[in-house]
């Protein structure tokens, strides 16, 4: 498949069907996935393949309080866990809300699941002094978590970068005896998509782009 192709056609897929996708065509996955870039090339990452079902199920139960919070923020029309806008959803809300979200509800059943962490102790963080949440460090793990679902994408499969597992991290880290400078960055499904989209909604260039400054010119195609 051609690159421009992947990159416009590289979709959220979170159905899949029950083909099982043998360990050759992961290894290829992985293979290309690792030729992301990195601070200082120091290649941080660490992949874990779950397989155990047990394991499986456990990673759903820790989800299931960010779950119902995220479901409760988005009905009531904010965005979730936004460090800018506090929630105005109170704990009564979130608790009766149901903790069933597409993927997660069949967590144990997807073809390959991945838990992608990256080593703290290895990443360059320019923004650890200032008074916000922090981004940087991420150019160092997700780019290579990308490349990982364009990989994907390229063999026929399809997949999601999820992060719901990250606010139950402490406890996912001991399930998955994690070293303590590790960080789990995303949780990766990976399968043969349910229905294989191939035409994305996506905002024009002139939407996000300025010259010189915030309240720039937009840039433009010249026809």
């Amino acid at each position: 498949m051609e690159l421009d192709q992947v990159m416009r056609t590289t979709f959220a897929a979170r159905e899949y069907t029950d083909e099982e996708i043998p360990d050759t065509t992961l290894y290829r996955i992985l293979d290309a996935a690792r030729f992301a870039p990195s601070g200082g090339n120091r290649q941080g990452w660490r992949v874990l393949i779950v397989r155990d079902t047990e394991k499986r199920k456990l990673l759903v139960n820790l989800m299931q309080p960010t779950v119902k919070q995220y479901l409760a923020q988005v009905m009531s029309g904010e965005v979730p866990y936004n460090t800018i806008n506090p929630s105005q959803v109170d704990t009564e809300t979130i608790e009766k809300t149901t903790a069933s979200f597409p993927l997660i509800d069949n967590l144990e059943a997807v073809p390959i699941l991945l838990v992608v962490c990256v080593d703290l102790s290895q990443v360059t963080s320019f923004d650890k002094d200032l008074e916000r949440v922090g981004v940087i460090s991420g150019a160092s793990i997700y780019p290579f978590v990308w490349n990982i679902l364009l990989a994907a994408r390229n063999e026929g499969l399809g997949g999601v970068l999820t992060t719901f597992l990250a606010a139950s991290e402490i406890e996912a880290k001991k399930l998955l005896s994690l070293p303590d400078s590790f960080a789990i960055a995303s949780m990766v499904p990976l399968g043969v998509p349910v229905k294989q989209l191939t035409r994305l909604k996506r905002n024009p260039v002139e939407s996000f782009t300025r010259i010189d400054a915030w309240d720039g010119e937009q840039f433009h195609h010249l026809k």
